[in-house]
């Protein structure tokens, strides 16, 4: 995202600007335009700020952390999430396995798989709106009708091998049960996944290294 925080600068003249600019990741890494890396003070800074503003009577009770959550979830919803991590896999199985997703993709739109209908399949693209220029393969998605969706993506950052890792989410609207666990509610979309991706098969893995 260096070009969204450089949007409001010389180096884009005349181009729309995103700036100020915070992103986050899936560790809780928290950075912007005025970090080029994830900055655990600001994230600390951050939340300090919200619990303050959320406790502006000293002798009320404490609002934390899981109550700013929860009042969040009320509101918007909340988005169960789990990646499973499958390691030091044979790199030519893992690109045959994501090659033949691309491959089987077209076909699978309009179906469903264990009750879930599969409505968009592609390989993701990030389309630079401040360049124009377009970074591919960055990951093979099936979303769901339902607004769910998983995405397989390759890794060369293991030590041995490739690491291939699956991602899962399904979004849970305010009126639902929010109290649930994660890996339980993803689990069925793991399982689709893995029928779909046929990862067994490729790789011979019955269970992932790490679930997250």
């Amino acid at each position: 995202f260096g070009n969204l925080m450089d949007s409001d600068t010389d180096a884009f003249p005349g181009k729309p600007v995103y700036t100020p600019f915070i992103c986050g990741e899936e560790s809780f890494g928290t950075g912007g335009d005025h970090v080029r890396e994830k900055d655990g003070m600001f994230a600390v800074l951050a939340w300090l700020q919200i619990l303050a503003a959320e406790n502006p009577d000293p002798a009320k009770p404490i609002v934390g952390v899981g109550d700013v959550t929860k009042k969040h979830w009320e509101k918007y919803g909340r988005n169960y999430y789990a990646r499973y991590d499958y390691e030091g896999v044979d790199k030519p199985a893992a690109e045959k396995m994501m090659a033949a997703m691309v491959e089987a993709q077209p076909a699978l739109i309009g179906t469903t798989v264990d009750g879930m209908k599969i409505a968009k399949a592609d390989m993701f693209e990030y389309h630079d709106p401040v360049d124009g220029s377009v970074s591919k393969n960055q990951g093979v998605r099936f979303i769901f009708e339902s607004g769910s969706r998983f995405v397989f993506r390759l890794s060369g950052t293991g030590v041995a091998g490739a690491t291939i890792r699956m991602y899962l989410e399904e979004y849970a609207a305010p009126d639902a049960d929010l109290t649930k666990h994660a890996f339980d509610v993803v689990k069925p979309i793991a399982d689709i996944a893995l029928k779909i991706s046929k990862l067994t098969e490729y790789t011979g893995r019955t269970e992932p290294s790490v679930v997250t």
